[in-house]
């Protein structure tokens, strides 16, 4: 038997200049967003992912408290509101990067987990936060994730986050598979250089290590005036082979990529691979000793 899912990842481009009333560039962006899903839904897709804190820039490039005004709490704020909407309306899961408020001044880099149905799963806090020059000022901002690692379950399966710089570290990747995921989704907003060569490279390794598929979504274009770098697109998911299903070849412009995907597979490959089964965690003490 089969598992059909049919999968999305949107790219967007900034639709204001940086310079805009907070408002205007949120209004804006999430305007653009409902669009886009509304055309994912037009070709069946069952599950969406969006960008790295999709409804502003990528505001970490500077570090500037303006930007705090972008933040909402979660699940009670609009933006998750109308996402539930969205996600009843067109039956589909939607999974959603935001920027939350948690407690008055407490804020974490934080994705949505929506179900077909419009309820809200649960939320991912980003972990693992860079703070590199130039321009990833993301402790400026965000509080370290502490939710863990949750794998949430949707109408279409078991659905894991890790949030664009977590890439870089496979033990949380590892969680997420032996906490069930079947698809683990990276929103990202990664520039051009050393990163490119790795964005497709650790993404279809943890697909491998895991045996699960992966869904890559990276912001599209420069954004101005900070020009930290090309964020190059070029989203992808992969299966739990680690080969591109589905790949966008745009690199400045917005796409939707849409991959056919049999859920079932995970099953074929870890019965070939059986790395879960030959793994020896009383051997590996010392990643958390040193």
């Amino acid at each position: 038997m089969a598992r059909p899912v049919r999968g999305a990842l949107i790219q967007a481009t900034l639709c204001e200049p940086t310079t805009s009333p907070i408002e205007k560039i949120k209004q804006a962006m999430v305007d653009k967003h409902v669009e886009l899903i509304r055309q994912a839904a037009e070709q069946g897709v069952q599950i969406t992912c969006l960008q790295e804190l999709f409804y502003g820039p990528y505001f970490a490039a500077e570090q500037e408290i303006r930007w705090y005004d972008l933040t909402e709490r979660m699940p009670d704020g609009p933006t998750t509101k109308l996402m539930q909407e969205l996600a009843k309306k067109h039956e589909m899961v939607l999974v959603v990067p935001m920027y939350e408020e948690d407690l008055t001044g407490l804020y974490y880099n934080t994705t949505a987990v929506i179900d077909a149905t419009g309820e809200f799963l649960g939320k991912f806090r980003k972990v693992h936060l860079p703070h590199l020059h130039p321009g990833f000022w993301e402790k400026f901002y965000f509080k370290p994730g502490n939710l863990g690692y949750p794998v949430f379950d949707t109408r279409v399966g078991k659905v894991g986050v890790y949030t664009c710089y977590d890439r870089h570290f496979p033990e949380g990747a590892r969680c997420l598979g032996l906490a069930g995921a079947e698809i683990v989704f990276n929103p990202s907003a990664t520039v051009a250089g050393l990163s490119e060569y790795l964005w497709k490279l650790e993404q279809p390794a943890h697909a491998v290590a895991n045996q699960y598929f992966v869904g890559a979504v990276n912001r599209p274009g420069w954004e101005e005036p900070w020009r930290i770098g090309e964020f190059f697109g070029e989203s992808y998911f992969c299966d739990p082979r680690g080969q591109f299903v589905a790949k966008s070849e745009k690199r400045t412009e917005d796409d939707i990529v849409i991959a056919d995907m049999d859920f079932d597979m995970i099953r074929e490959v870890r019965n070939t691979w059986q790395f879960f089964r030959d793994r020896r965690p009383e051997t590996y003490g010392a990643i958390t000793e040193l």
